[in-house]
């Protein structure tokens, strides 16, 4: 019972929960193959060498967040004496330090290309519009994207604002660029839930019907849509949810804003975290290595 509260008591954010969970999963697995089989004789070796294993498969983040999941579980087993120690304590993880993400980004006239590609004259069309300027011109996170409800989209002082349900059950509120304000207005009106203010803002397509369902889009079919329309659109960079994001980040840096707006408007606690979004170097790179006239 320690175990399953772990995961349901413990831990609220769904994302979190599936993450440690597969980590989980994954090392007990692991563990029964090699004969441990219960739970007080898990030792730090045991860790350390499925540590080493994952680091010739995975990137060093992920090995990190694997082993964050190990020792968060034992340290709830231990309180709950379950184990007598923790033995992902002293299993020390792979280094890894970046002042630059990993995330692809759409340079501006990629972004507009996309967006102008789809085709609205459907309304799944008007819907994936929509959910992409969104993620573009708020910074939002795509888990704060199909979450939203109906009423999360509202006017003030005759400004169309969204309300973005983010990470911990914080609510962060922004006025919509005018390009979101519009394509935002045509979905709404043309898929015509505006008055069910407590349903999901993007909603799934029923199958058969061409029309929209009470049920909320998946994190999941968001970047199969972004794939599928990424690709119709000609561009070849293998993007995902992220990509708009760290797209917007970039471009409002680019045209005179400042970090700590950045940071507001993405809704990061830290400059530091907004930095990794900002790929303004890799024009100055492009530049520099143009110079090299071979």
């Amino acid at each position: 019972m320690r175990f399953i509260e772990f995961f349901t008591a413990n831990i609220r954010n769904p994302n979190t929960r599936k993450a440690y969970a597969r980590a989980t999963v994954d090392f007990l697995s692991w563990c029964e193959t090699r004969g441990v089989t219960a739970l007080p004789a898990i030792q730090p070796i045991h860790i350390a060498a499925w540590i080493e294993e994952l680091g010739e498969s995975l990137a060093a983040p992920t090995v990190k967040l694997r082993l964050a999941a190990l020792r968060h579980l034992f340290d709830w087993l231990v309180v709950g004496q379950v184990m007598p120690v923790n033995p992902a304590q002293a299993v020390r993880g792979p280094k890894y330090s970046a002042k630059k993400g990993r995330t692809p980004v759409l340079s501006p006239e990629e972004a507009r290309q996309l967006l102008a590609s789809i085709p609205t004259d459907t309304i799944s069309g008007q819907r994936d519009r929509a959910l992409i300027a969104l993620m573009t011109y708020s910074f939002a996170r795509v888990s704060a994207a199909v979450n939203m409800k109906v009423r999360d989209v509202y006017t003030q002082n005759r400004r169309l604002w969204v309300r973005l349900h983010e990470k911990g059950g914080k609510l962060h509120e922004l006025p919509c660029h005018h390009t979101l304000e519009a394509y935002l207005h045509d979905y709404i009106e043309a898929g015509g839930f505006g008055d069910d203010g407590r349903g999901p803002l993007f909603r799934t397509v029923a199958r058969g019907t061409g029309q929209l369902s009470q049920a909320p889009l998946a994190r999941q079919d968001v970047h199969t849509m972004i794939r599928r329309r990424a690709a119709a659109a000609g561009i070849e960079t293998a993007i995902g949810c992220h990509t708009f994001r760290a797209t917007g980040i970039t471009a409002y840096l680019k045209n005179g804003g400042t970090l700590e707006k950045a940071a507001h408007i993405a809704n990061h606690s830290s400059t530091k975290t907004t930095q990794l979004y900002d790929r303004r170097s890799d024009d100055i790179s492009l530049d520099e290595i143009e110079r090299i006239l071979i």
